[in-house]
């Protein structure tokens, strides 16, 4: 058959340790054999990054506001251990959230569900999307530590010069104090992102904080989600018949653990962190799971909700085999192979990702799986296989398909 034709560059951000191995397997066991590859290329590996500056983190993102769509290998973010190990000039910034930063994004992960798998939910029968906010509370927080008989204020100073104080607290004795912010601007932007991949998945929205007990600041979230769905789509969202609704956190996570999923779950940066993780442990693996990072004027960045597997790599260099999961790798792939091509109107390109799925499903749940899927799948006949003998084994069943 001729290779698939793509019209517009996708962004390609290659990654870091075994996950950067496993991307360039796909590339050259699954993708290139049928697609004439269309991508800008950027190097995102921790050496470049380094040798960069990190200035092709912000390159890498700048392009994918050009062209629209992008796809991601993960990336390490170093620490005091890594300083050493890659001679780095400093220890560089996380390049998501670099990239989040710069396209005002909301991160939306969602499980992949396959048969002998079964949610330690068990009412769990569909995928349950986590959208995180991915701006400010307490990862762009100001601590300190207050020793005892001090008094601290909260203190606004305006365009004007005038100071606006509040009492914090009066210290009895030692304690600590933590400041935080959010803008309603970025608020904004992650409500229009949430609802716009709600009309997309045609599936209803949650939106959880603790507003009665943060009675501004939560309350600003809720009330800022509300004024927006009012005003730009709640029609839409009636016309799709899809539901939008606010609770509290602690009755949504009541309410999750009771539902049947198939739902979006908004949520604040930090309980977005901490629930996608809860989902996706219950769903069965963190790397059975699709991320999409969504800008509110509809730019799309596919990335593995995992990180760069650097066990299994010190492994594969010293020429021992490995048995890593790579499906949160292929599916970023295919998920924005598919994106590139509704938007392209390439119908074969969309018909081709669909299908890569759809075979990487297959080939689990016909019993052929890496080692973390076999420790916990329920199938009676299944098989082991190393890293690169699953994409061949997902190949033979794609070619059928194809």
């Amino acid at each position: 058959m001729a290779k698939i034709q793509m019209k517009t560059p996708l962004v390609e951000m290659d990654g870091d340790e075994m996950t950067r191995v496993i991307w360039q397997m796909i590339k050259d066991i699954l993708l290139t054999p049928y697609i004439d590859l269309n991508t800008e290329y950027y190097d995102l590996g921790l050496v470049h990054r380094n040798e960069t500056d990190d200035q092709v983190t912000i390159d890498s993102a700048n392009a994918t506001k050009k062209y629209g769509v992008a796809v991601k290998c993960a990336t390490i973010t170093p620490n005091a251990a890594r300083m050493p190990e890659y001679n780095l000039k400093e220890m560089w910034k996380s390049p998501n959230g670099t990239i989040r930063a710069m396209l005002d994004g909301t991160v939306f992960r969602s499980p992949i569900l396959v048969k002998g798998i079964t949610p330690y939910i068990p009412t769990w029968t569909a995928p349950i999307t986590i959208a995180r906010h991915a701006y400010g509370d307490v990862y762009k927080n100001t601590e300190m530590r207050v020793e005892k008989g001090s008094k601290a204020e909260l203190c606004v100073t305006k365009a004007d010069g005038s100071e606006e104080r509040a009492l914090i607290h009066d210290f009895k004795s030692d304690g600590i104090i933590q400041g935080l912010h959010n803008l309603d601007e970025s608020i904004g932007s992650f409500a229009r992102a949430c609802f716009n991949y709600a009309l997309d998945l045609k599936q209803d929205l949650w939106f959880s904080t603790k507003d009665t007990i943060s009675k501004k600041y939560d309350h600003r979230f809720k009330d800022i989600f509300a004024e927006i769905y009012e005003n730009e789509y709640k029609e839409k969202f009636e016309a799709q018949g899809i539901e939008y609704f606010y609770t509290l956190i602690d009755d949504a996570v009541a309410r999750v653990i009771r539902s049947n999923g198939g739902y979006i779950w908004a949520c604040k940066n930090y309980d977005g962190d901490v629930m996608s993780d809860m989902i996706a442990t219950a769903f069965g693996s963190l790397a059975m799971m699709t991320s999409v990072l969504v800008s509110p004027d509809g730019i799309y960045e596919y990335e593995a909700a995992h990180g760069t597997v650097q066990r299994h790599y010190y492994k594969h260099l010293k020429g021992e085999e490995t048995s890593t999961n790579s499906v949160a790798t292929l599916f970023a792939w295919t998920g924005a192979l598919r994106k590139r091509g509704e938007l392209d109107n390439t119908p074969d390109l969309v018909d081709f990702a669909n299908k890569l799925e759809k075979a990487t499903i297959k080939t689990i749940e016909d019993g052929v799986m890496t080692g973390d899927l076999y420790l916990i799948s329920k199938l009676e006949n299944k098989t082991k296989v190393n890293t690169e003998d699953f994409l061949h084994a997902v190949n033979e069943r794609l070619a059928e398909m194809l």
